[in-house]
């Protein structure tokens, strides 16, 4: 067991909670140095990138086994920061409960404290890369779409979201919330993943995360 610290706090020494690691998963092509996931992954240590053998071309089984097996070497809670195809691609990850041919991952293996889809891709659209089913991801997460977004009508990001059971931000016009439509350094991602890590904070309270009074000083 990982030792953990422990801090003061309104009369009483709290355990302090394991390390949030931020796992992001690009979209086709990847995340260049100016896009918003690249600024977010500068801005919280420890965070891991999934990466893909051909960014190139889209495979719905192909590059969920690339998430299990980012999310399997991840130690501690994990938050995911999701845009494009790769959100497809970290859901087909998250709701299969069988382990991949290479047995890299279970769902049940690691602890996914929530997951933010930006600007989801089309399933419908995008049918060459594997037959995608939308099933509950039965962990916290947030859909963010856009009105003028080309690879996803808003209509259709919102009712991905509600199948997901995820709840909805309208950006308006924001294109594809890439690099393209303005969205480089992006402190709403941030506060949107940091609302999502949070849970291991309320988590531990609600396990009796706290130490005896007579631990403070």
């Amino acid at each position: 067991m990982t030792e953990r610290t422990a801090w003061c706090t309104e009369g009483r020494v709290v355990a302090a909670p394991p390390p949030v690691t931020l796992v992001t998963v690009p979209d086709l092509h990847g995340s260049e140095g100016a896009h918003w996931q690249s600024w977010l992954e500068r801005q919280m240590p420890g965070a891991q990138r999934v990466e893909q053998q051909d960014w190139d071309a889209p495979h719905l089984d192909t590059w969920s086994v690339a998430v299990r097996g980012t999310l399997a070497d991840a130690s501690g809670p994990v938050v995911l920061a999701t845009h494009g195809f790769g959100c497809l691609a970290a859901a087909h990850a998250l709701t299969r409960s069988d382990r991949s041919a290479h047995g890299l991952f279970n769902p049940l293996d690691v602890e996914v404290l929530g997951v933010l889809l930006v600007a989801p891709a089309s399933p419908a659209r995008l049918r060459f890369a594997g037959a995608f089913d939308a099933r509950r991801l039965g962990v916290p997460s947030l859909v963010v779409g856009s009105t003028t977004d080309p690879w996803q009508p808003i209509d259709e990001a919102r009712m991905l979201a509600q199948r997901w059971n995820s709840a909805f931000v309208n950006l308006g016009d924001a294109g594809h919330v890439d690099v393209s439509a303005g969205f480089g350094p992006w402190p709403l991602a941030r506060h949107f993943i940091e609302t999502l890590a949070r849970r291991v904070n309320a988590r531990d309270e609600e396990e009796g995360g706290a130490l005896p009074r007579r631990a403070c000083s």
